[in-house]
């Protein structure tokens, strides 16, 4: 069988594994039966954006040249929550959407990616933002009514603890074990004691994830589907946004949205 189109974010449902789902055009492939076959990945060579457009090269998030400096998706505060000003009813590029993203219940939490790290996100999407980094583990330490004191209280942290994925650490499974709770007592230690008061509604509840994986590496290596002819080997795990194959080669689906590929099987 053999499917085609654009990569997007691949679609996660919180199960035990995770369960995961690859969109291409109007297929939908489930990719954990997908597990332990030989699978051939072949760029097509074609990008398009969000807006539709075919376009030589996207930005982040799949973004060409004008969406990324343009629409309000790819604006400062997506990247960095404390810019966020819709909570002084000032637009950055559109204020009706900002205020929709921006003026609402967000959550700062600590996970285990590969390592530790703190982060931010909306509180009602915080499961997916944890599985699309692949963490084993995470907990709630902070609860905001907006973006905006949300991101004080992560750029009040990120000189002690990392807001990045260990991505490497994270697929191999070479990542320590973390005492959350006794990390986010010591992350309130860091914070002032307005800031503080955002962490009194959190809870000692610790969010654990397993992901689908039939194979442990000592190592992987990162590749992108565009660099070569085609992909053909075994898919053996998945975790995060990343395909892992049996030659221990892995591929990011997240950072290559937009790209069209054809998957047979």
């Amino acid at each position: 069988m053999e499917f085609s189109g654009p990569l997007q974010k691949m679609m996660s449902h919180p199960a035990n594994p995770v369960i995961y789902y690859l969109q291409l055009g109007s297929d939908l492939l489930k990719m954990n039966d997908l597990l332990g076959k030989q699978l051939r990945i072949t760029p097509l060579h074609r990008i398009t954006c969000h807006c539709g457009l075919e376009v030589s090269k996207v930005f982040r998030q799949n973004f060409c040249y004008n969406c990324f400096y343009s629409k309000p998706e790819a604006g400062d505060a997506i990247f960095h929550p404390e810019k966020s000003t819709a909570h002084l009813g000032v637009a950055d590029r559109d204020l009706a959407f900002e205020a929709a993203y921006q003026l609402q219940p967000h959550v700062v939490y600590l996970a285990n990616s590969g390592g530790l790290k703190v982060g931010v996100t909306r509180a009602a999407q915080m499961t997916t933002r944890w599985i699309d980094q692949g963490a084993s583990a995470a907990i709630v330490l902070a609860q905001t009514t907006n973006r905006y004191e949300a991101g004080l209280i992560e750029v009040a942290l990120k000189n002690h603890f990392s807001d990045k994925t260990h991505w490497q650490n994270m697929l191999v499974g070479n990542e320590q074990a973390v005492d959350l709770i006794a990390e986010r007592e010591k992350a309130k230690g860091f914070l002032s004691s307005e800031l503080q008061g955002f962490c009194d509604a959190a809870t000692d509840e610790i969010h654990k994830f397993q992901y689908p994986q039939l194979t442990n590496f000592s190592k992987v290596k990162s590749v992108k589907i565009s660099a070569s002819d085609s992909l053909e080997t075994t898919l053996v795990g998945i975790r995060g946004q990343y395909l892992m194959f049996d030659n221990g080669a892995v591929t990011n689906i997240r950072s290559q949205e937009g790209q069209w590929v054809s998957v047979a099987f």
